[in-house]
């Protein structure tokens, strides 16, 4: 049965640890592509609070050029109104009907699952891989999912990303404070940020 991973997340911007997080989660759940869905518009983020969806959408296409096995949909950039989890799994499960599905995100998002739209379902129907910084306290993660049932925790994996020391907010505030970016994120993306003038003050 083919895999299909989908990395979701705001991408503002994409860096680094987004693409290793991808790229070891293919690798080890023997994925035969990873879909990046760069979120129209996060229920949980304010509006003002993050760039125009276009610009994300933009600068994800720029750093998964170089993958064969990456690709990035417009699937909830396009979607109007909030973004939903369970709503782009299912349209991805509808999509490729003959697919398992591993929905690839950080473990501090997953910690917060229970507050998910659906939840329940969106775990029937898909995999978990909690991307996590080293010396993540696994312990911590199922704390706070101790309400979960069982069956469901067994559909939550965790994988260890040592670029995920890397993070959009701190990219944010080094552009802002002109300080550099680089080797931060893919050079594409670095050039993107500074053609457009994203995240200065």
């Amino acid at each position: 049965m083919r895999r299909i991973g989908i990395m979701g997340g705001t991408f503002d911007p994409i860096h680094y640890g987004h693409l290793v997080a991808a790229e070891g989660a293919r690798y080890e759940f023997g994925l035969n592509r990873v879909i990046f869905i760069p979120a129209g518009r996060p229920p949980h983020k304010p509006d003002c609070n993050i760039t125009d969806p276009s610009h994300r959408y933009k600068m994800t296409c720029l750093a998964v050029a170089t993958n064969p096995f990456f690709q990035v949909s417009a699937l909830e950039v396009e979607r109007p109104g909030p973004s939903y989890t369970i709503d782009t799994v299912q349209e991805i499960s509808r999509l490729y009907p003959d697919a398992e599905v591993f929905f690839i995100t950080g473990s501090d998002a997953v910690m917060e699952i229970l507050t998910w739209k659906n939840f329940e379902r969106l775990l029937s129907i898909c995999f978990f891989i909690a991307a996590a910084r080293p010396g993540y306290k696994l312990n911590e993660l199922w704390k706070r999912l101790v309400l979960l049932p069982e069956n469901l925790k067994e559909r939550i994996f965790c994988m260890e990303v040592p670029a995920l020391a890397i993070s959009s907010t701190d990219i944010r505030q080094r552009v802002s404070e002109g300080r550099p970016i680089k080797y931060l994120l893919p050079e594409p993306v670095e050039d993107y940020i500074q053609k457009n003038g994203l995240y200065r003050q």
